[in-house]
């Protein structure tokens, strides 16, 4: 079946396929802003965004997905960090570049063939920038700073569905000083800056110029890099979360059209594809509102960070996602239910437990591509249908492990691999020290065993009830206990 998204475009469910000749599928995400540790509302966009190119890979083959995803290492946040710690910039965008792409791997994401950063590219946004000057899409303000005309790109706010009578020429703001923001509420859709004027508080952070000292502006960097990388050709398809949409997105579409506007049917992005946010009682998780979790906490909680891949795909892309503890629980059970029927699949298909780990370490090594469905077939089908991977899940579970041939259960349990290690990127079959136990079911395993040793019996057996409600049981020893999943 033939991947189907919705675009955020066109607001429609539509094929997507390669538009260049070559038949490679370009995709540009954007990635992280390096000024602290990104929060698992961050790693929804990119899990998701993984499991996209998994599944492009499956449909077109690994040598036809090309995957770019840039780094922020500079904008107001990080300089202002610069200035307050007294470190370089350099040193504070590699150190937490360094901690994403640590969480980037316990999370099993997949490298992107590209990994840009802004920094590196300041030439190129520099002669971006000239261009539109050269055509007239953008103008130098009194201070040195650059901005981008709104007015002479009539199809401003069409991805955002902006009316366009609404914006206005604004170089400064309501306070009279210089309308430099990085970002800007939705209200105030204006001219952007391309280009910042050096100003004092910069401290050392400041580049050269045709229109003086200073740094780019954040919207500029994407459609310098997307070019850059992509040698000006139209992309397929380019990612983020849904608060990019504007300015973001909509700003990359006016610089980069205009940019190209000589170019007879030039076409920036063909497909628009946007995640809705991670939320904490239905507030958005943001490190601004400092109610975020990392993935070094969930692993203080005592969850691998697989648990934490497995609820970041509980939810649709397009729905928010309410982040529990009690999600955490649910989805380390479901992974353990996984991993169960993944191990009678194997022993059926091979009829020697010895052999079983032997079989799934081959087969894993295999291209998910070139390994067969078995019934798991459906469960691909609902994923082609706008990324469902809910639906996946749930198509993955109706399959009872027992099958009814010895070829049966090989096909199937080569369908379980593709489609959840494949295409999903969870890490099965999981190692005995894989799931973690958390910190709260230790403290209620060792309350029961100092009641049991206590002969406090009914304590001890409330407790033990408890444990079986959150899904875990003490096997006792004469020494002790061990604990283990229901």
């Amino acid at each position: 079946m033939p991947l189907r998204l919705h675009n955020t475009l066109t607001r429609a469910i539509e094929l997507v396929t390669p538009a260049n000749a070559d038949g490679v599928f370009r995709m540009y995400c954007c990635g992280p802003t390096v000024y602290g540790p990104s929060h698992i509302g961050n790693f929804r966009a990119f899990v998701v965004q993984d499991v996209l190119r998994r599944a492009l890979e499956i449909e077109l083959g690994a040598e036809k997905v090309l995957h770019a995803r840039n780094i922020t290492d500079v904008d107001d946040r990080i300089i202002v960090q610069t200035q307050t710690e007294k470190r370089s910039l350099a040193e504070i965008t590699a150190h937490w570049s360094g901690l994403f792409h640590a969480d980037c791997r316990a999370l099993n994401l997949l490298p992107p063939h590209y990994e840009p950063s802004a920094v590196e590219h300041i030439p190129a946004q520099v002669a971006l920038i000239e261009r539109l000057i050269f055509h007239r899409h953008a103008y130098r303000a009194d201070d040195g700073s650059v901005y981008f005309d709104v007015s002479t790109y009539p199809a401003y706010g069409g991805l955002a569905r902006l009316d366009f009578t609404a914006l206005r020429k604004q170089t400064t703001n309501s306070a009279g000083e210089a309308n430099l923001a990085d970002k800007y509420d939705r209200e105030a859709a204006a001219d952007f800056a391309l280009w910042k004027a050096r100003k004092p508080e910069d401290g050392s952070n400041y580049w050269p110029s045709p229109w003086g000292e200073g740094r780019p502006g954040w919207h500029i960097e994407c459609s310098a890099m997307i070019e850059k990388i992509f040698g000006g050709q139209t992309i397929d398809l380019h990612g983020g979360g849904i608060d990019l949409i504007f300015p973001h997105h909509e700003n990359e579409i006016a610089q980069s059209c205009c940019a190209h506007e000589s170019e007879p049917g030039y076409s920036f992005v063909r497909h628009w594809f946007h995640n809705a946010h991670l939320l904490l009682e239905d507030t958005k998780m943001s490190r601004s509102l400092g109610n975020l979790y990392t993935v070094a906490d969930i692993q203080k909680m005592g969850f691998d960070p697989v648990v934490l891949r497995y609820v970041l795909l509980t939810a649709h892309y397009r729905s928010p996602l309410v982040f529990t503890q009690n999600g955490l629980e649910a989805a380390q059970s479901a992974l353990h239910k996984l991993d169960k029927h993944l191990l009678a699949l194997a022993l059926r298909a091979t009829g020697d437990a010895a052999k079983t780990k032997e079989t799934l370490l081959r087969l894993k090594k295999s291209s998910p591509k070139a390994l067969r469905w078995g019934r798991f077939a459906t469960a691909w089908e609902v994923l082609t249908d706008d990324l469902n991977v809910p639906g996946t899940l749930g198509e993955i579970f109706k399959v009872e492990p027992k099958a009814a041939t010895v070829e049966q259960a090989k096909e199937d349990l080569e369908g379980l691999l593709k489609i959840t290690v494949g295409v999903l990127g969870l890490d099965l079959p999981l190692p005995e020290t894989k799931i973690l136990v958390p910190d709260e079911i230790v403290e209620l395993a060792k309350q029961r065993w100092a009641a049991k040793q206590a002969k406090d019996f009914a304590k001890a057996d409330a407790l033990r009830k408890e444990l079986s409600a959150r899904g875990w049981k003490s096997l006792d020893r004469k020494d002790g206990y061990d604990l283990a999943k229901e």
